[in-house]
């Protein structure tokens, strides 16, 4: 059984409740009549009625009968909802009737339903921008307590089983922080190391990865990671993680006792820390089109409830996997 395959199980057994706001588009309609028929996750559809059922007809999706649908614009629990985001918003000057405007925004009512207890998760950016995902999430739902940073992992399925978990790896930030600091590094590789512990069950082994192997070069760029390193073991101990090292230094095992012999982590990374966005999201990219691997997110760590976000050439199957994970987050949380 693999990996998808055993989180298919997991969430099958203790059904979350996953709200999708862009409850009118395709594929995440098609997706969410998957989903129900093989009974994944108790699905929460935003957005008209009648528009859901013309498309469920047109579309031949028989299985959406079964989920929740509301309507942003009328439901028995908007004025609450209203309350609610003004009592978090109104150190920020949060008013009734901005209040009223935003609550009709399905991004901005999926967070309040988790606030509330509502929804134990959310998936969204089939239509939506990162950034217009994730402003609601953090005004609302906001980052588990010490962590100073969200970022984006991709769980890549690789076709090289020497590597990584049989094959399996993660890959971070790949979607958030464009230059994130040596601190916000070590909250992402700490993150990171959570994600794989939840998601995939094997023991964390971090690589911060750089240029440069153990001082084999010198520069600005290495020294951020060399810093994230220290404060990610001060942190955290018991995190297994090593740096900097080079790609190569941190998967390939010759290698690894070659450039950083006695290294825990060296020829035995399964997490992948990037120091850049720019080399995390070019990197799982490559791997995912020169390697015909299979990148699967990305999965936002450090949200107190999970809240992913799609890119917007995503497929059913995308959006059916991203359930799945967030579904997993959500047991995992609890």
């Amino acid at each position: 059984m693999n990996l998808i395959d055993k989180m298919i199980q997991r969430a099958k057994a203790d059904k979350q409740r996953i709200v999708l706001p862009e409850g009118t588009e395709e594929r995440t309609l098609r997706a969410a009549d998957k989903l129900l028929s093989d009974e994944i996750a108790n699905i929460i559809l935003l957005g008209d009625q009648n528009e859901i059922n013309i498309k469920a007809e047109q579309f031949g999706l028989t299985n959406l009968n079964n989920a929740v649908i509301i309507n942003p614009k009328a439901h028995n629990k908007k004025e609450d909802y209203i309350n609610l985001l003004i009592e978090l918003r109104k150190h920020k000057g949060m008013t009734y009737e901005k209040a009223v405007k935003l609550v009709e925004d399905p991004l901005y009512l999926s967070c309040l339903m988790i606030k509330s207890g509502d929804a134990d998760g959310e998936i969204a950016g089939a239509q939506n921008t990162t950034g217009d995902v994730l402003r609601p999430a953090l005004q609302i739902i906001k980052t588990l307590p010490g962590v100073k940073v969200v970022s984006g992992a991709f769980i890549m399925f690789t076709n090289t089983p020497q590597y990584g978990e049989d094959g399996v790896l993660l890959f971070a930030d790949c979607a958030v922080m464009p230059n994130p600091t040596a601190d916000e590094l070590a909250s992402i590789a700490i993150s990171s190391a959570k994600t794989m512990q939840s998601l995939v069950g094997v023991e964390p082994k971090v690589a911060m990865l750089s240029f440069s192997t153990k001082g084999s070069a010198e520069h600005e760029m290495v020294d951020k990671v060399r810093e994230a390193t220290r404060i990610a073991k001060e942190t955290d101990p018991e995190l297994k993680i090593d740096g900097e090292l080079q790609a190569d230094a941190a998967l390939v095992a010759e290698v690894g006792q070659t450039k950083a012999p006695g290294s825990p982590i060296a020829g035995k990374a399964n997490i992948l820390v990037f120091p850049t966005l720019e080399s995390g999201n070019i990197g799982y990219k490559l791997v995912q089109r020169l390697g015909n691997a299979q990148a699967v997110g990305p999965v936002l760590q450090g949200m107190a409830a999970p809240v992913n976000d799609l890119s917007r050439g995503c497929s059913v199957e995308d959006i059916y996997n991203m359930v799945t994970i967030t579904a997993n987050q959500a047991i995992g949380l609890k």
